[in-house]
C-alpha cells in the first residue's frame, strides 16, 4: 500500500485531496507532525499554500483525513475466524502501521470527526466483539483495553535507542553493565545477562503481552 501511495504523491498528476493527505503523511513520516503546516506542505506541492485550502480547510481537517488513511492500512479483524486470532491479526497490523506513522500514535482517537476508514475500523472490531458473545459495555472495555496495549506498545517501542536484538545486546555490554555494579545491582545484572544469552528481541514482547490480554478478556464473555 505504501508503494501505491508514493506512486499517487509523485505520479506529477494535479492536485486532489488524496495527493495532498498523502504527502502531509509523507512529511508527517519523515519530519514528525510538529513541523507540518499547510506553508510547509504546499511548498513539498509545488503549490500555493491558499490552493491546498480548496482540499482541506484547515489543519485540523488535514490531520482528520491523515488518521483516516492510517486506519485505512490497519487490517480489519475478519470475519472468518474465531475472535482471538481476529483480534490478534487486528493488533498486529494495528502495530505494524505505528511503526511506519509514528507521529499518529497520539491522535488515533484524538479526532472528533472520524473519518470513512477509521468508523470501518470501529465497526468492524465492535462487530468482532460483539459476535464473540462480549455484552455491549464488556465490548467498550475489552476495546479500550486492546487499544491501550497496542498503542501504549507502540509508543515505547518508538522510543528505545535499539532497533534488534544485536543493538540491544551491544547496548548491554557496552553501556548498561558499566553502570550496574554487581554488588548493589545483581538482579539486574543477572537479568541482563539472560538477555544477551537469549539474544533476547524486544519485538517479541508484543506477541507475548497480547496474547496475555486476549486470554484474560475471553472468559468475560457472555457465553464462556
Amino acid at each position: 500500500m505504501s508503494t501505491e501511495r508514493e506512486q499517487d504523491v509523485t505520479s506529477g498528476a494535479g492536485l486532489s485531496r488524496r495527493r495532498v493527505v498523502l504527502e502531509a503523511i509523507r512529511l508527517a513520516d519523515q519530519e514528525g507532525i510538529e513541523g507540518l503546516s499547510m506553508r510547509r506542505l504546499a511548498g513539498a506541492l509545488d503549490a500555493g499554500a491558499m490552493s491546498l485550502y480548496h482540499y482541506v480547510k484547515s489543519r485540523d481537517e488535514l490531520l482528520d483525513a491523515m488518521i483516516d488513511l492510517v486506519f485505512e492500512e490497519i487490517e480489519l479483524p475478519p470475519a472468518d475466524t474465531d475472535w482471538q486470532t481476529a483480534m490478534r491479526r487486528r493488533s498486529e497490523s494495528a502495530r505494524q502501521v505505528l511503526a511506519r506513522h509514528r507521529w499518529a500514535i497520539g491522535l488515533m482517537d484524538s479526532r472528533t470527526s472520524p473519518g470513512p476508514a477509521h468508523l470501518r475500523h470501529r465497526e468492524a472490531v465492535t462487530a468482532c466483539l460483539r459476535r464473540a458473545g462480549f455484552p455491549v459495555l464488556m465490548t467498550t472495555h475489552a476495546t479500550w483495553l486492546l487499544d491501550s496495549y497496542v498503542y501504549g506498545f507502540a509508543l515505547q517501542e518508538a522510543s528505545l535507542p535499539f532497533d534488534s536484538a544485536h543493538e540491544l545486546a551491544n547496548m548491554v555490554e557496552d553501556v548498561y553493565l558499566p553502570q550496574l555494579p554487581p554488588d548493589q545491582f545483581p538482579y539486574l545484572n543477572e537479568s541482563a545477562a539472560a538477555l544477551v544469552a537469549a539474544d533476547y528481541d524486544p519485538a517479541d514482547q508484543f506477541a507475548f503481552g497480547l496474547e496475555l490480554v486476549l486470554a484474560a478478556l475471553d472468559p468475560l464473555r457472555a457465553d464462556a
